[in-house]
């Protein structure tokens, strides 16, 4: 619903358009005074402006300034009276104003047109910014990269509740590709031709969030120079994607869920909320139930969020899928360094499967654009990443445990022993380039055993 205002200091040409307006669904202010109209523009945001140019003390084309600087987006419609028409004309060829009508007794069905006609190359411009920020992502599914069973599930499960209405919770670790998921259920929907907004909830302060999500108006704290649409009003027909949810402050999450239960939102300093049909999608890499029982994360907003939970599994749980991305990002990288390699090394192909990938698809697709910048043959080979010191520490000692310890309550040493193992396997691989030979003599076992561990913990 276009928000209008409307400025004649004839007031029976106010209220005749107001009617009219209403009739068509428009939310309608009027005033009838230049001085009053950029009062209002200082207080709410509007998508068209309908004013009349000649008006005692401010005129207009002042009107009209004034909102191409504060409210920039704004359309601005001219009614010209007869000794006014050069104005107008002049207005609208220095690209200030959006069309000029001249008062006739056809003016209300002339200002709907107009209206119409704004309204459309607002909604064009919008949806054009969108295609050109999405360009390189507009694929969906084909973006999302992996042929295992848990891949295949995710994929289906995105077909599925793509075409509701309903708002989805992504869960996943960081890494996993969370808003690859979100962009896919976007493109997949209904709403693929409206925008998309994506925002690191935990990128921003509390008061910086706020205004980034619901917009301003000009004067609305220092700085505030000229009025700003919030993500969710730039995301209005479209989708909003909120990753990070669970960093978001308890203050800022009752405003959000206000948001979700009225499905309208108020900028900052103004005084008029703004209807909005959006579809939201959240994740996190947190364990929002948790959040949930320590009182950091509201429980409310948790059922309203989590209408639809989709989960991404983490890379180490879908390794057949490591070769397709090795390969995914061995494409995408090489042409832009200029390199002409043609396969993958296959001791360390072996290597990158065996590896866990805390850091998941990020940390290997990282991994391969550095050893992509790094390699001066036609046969890329690929180190694993450093493990930082704690990782190190953790062979050592598992699950809390150091070795030849024991915890009150007991463990389970055949476990215990194996992920000794598994992790002495994989630091040996690592320390080795992935040459298996070399990863044994390390071990002190034969090539033999070595080979026998590796099939035995699917490395």
């Amino acid at each position: 619903m276009a928000n209008i205002l409307v400025c004649d200091d004839e007031r029976s040409i106010c209220q005749m358009l107001d009617i009219a307006l209403r009739r068509e669904g428009y939310k309608v202010e009027t005033v009838n005074s230049g001085e009053d109209a950029k009062k209002k523009l200082d207080s709410a945001i509007f998508d068209v402006v309908v004013t009349d140019i000649k008006m005692p003390q401010t005129s207009g084309i002042e009107v009209l300034r004034y909102a191409h600087q504060v409210s920039p987006d704004s359309a601005v419609i001219l009614i010209t009276a007869v000794d006014d028409y050069e104005a107008a004309v002049q207005a609208v060829k220095a690209g200030g104003a959006t069309d000029y009508i001249r008062k006739s007794p056809g003016l209300v069905d002339e200002i709907k047109l107009a209206i119409k006609r704004a309204l459309e190359k607002i909604a064009l411009s919008r949806q054009n910014f969108a295609f050109k920020r999405d360009a390189a992502t507009r694929n969906s599914l084909d973006n999302i990269v992996g042929a295992s069973p848990a891949m295949e599930k995710l994929k289906q499960t995105i077909r599925t509740v793509a075409s509701t209405q309903s708002t989805i919770l992504i869960y996943g670790e960081s890494g996993t590709g969370k808003e690859l998921v979100a962009r896919a259920v976007h493109v997949c929907s209904p709403r693929a031709a409206e925008p998309f907004v994506s925002i690191n909830c935990g990128a921003f302060p509390e008061t910086l969030l706020e205004s980034e999500l619901f917009g301003y108006v000009k004067g609305a704290f220092t700085g505030a120079n000229q009025n700003k649409r919030g993500l969710f009003e730039v995301a209005d027909q479209g989708t909003i994607f909120l990753d990070e949810i669970s960093e978001m402050t308890l203050t800022m999450q009752v405003k959000l869920l206000r948001v979700l239960q009225e499905r309208c939102v108020r900028p900052i300093g103004g005084s008029d909320e703004i209807a909005i049909d959006v579809r939201v999608i959240a994740a996190t890499n947190r364990d929002l139930d948790r959040l949930v029982a320590e009182n950091v994360f509201r429980e409310d907003l948790y059922y309203r969020l989590n209408v639809i939970p989709v989960c991404v599994p983490p890379l180490r749980e879908r390794r057949e899928d490591v070769p397709l991305l090795v390969n995914h990002f061995l494409k995408k990288y090489a042409p832009g360094a200029g390199k002409s390699i043609s396969r993958v090394n296959s001791y360390s192909l072996d290597a990158l499967c065996g590896y866990d990938w805390p850091g998941n698809v990020r940390q290997l697709e990282n991994t391969i654009e550095r050893a992509v910048a790094l390699e001066t043959g036609e046969e890329l080979r690929a180190e694993l990443p450093i493990e930082r010191p704690k990782t190190r520490a953790a062979a050592a000692g598992v699950g809390g445990v150091s070795v030849g310890g024991v915890l009150p309550d007991g463990v389970d040493m055949e476990k215990y022993v194996a992920d000794i193992e598994r992790s002495l396997l994989q630091s040996a691989l690592a320390q080795s380039n992935g040459v298996q030979t070399r990863a044994a003599d390390l071990l002190k076992v034969s090539y033999r055993s070595f080979r026998h561990l590796m099939k035995k913990y699917d490395l």
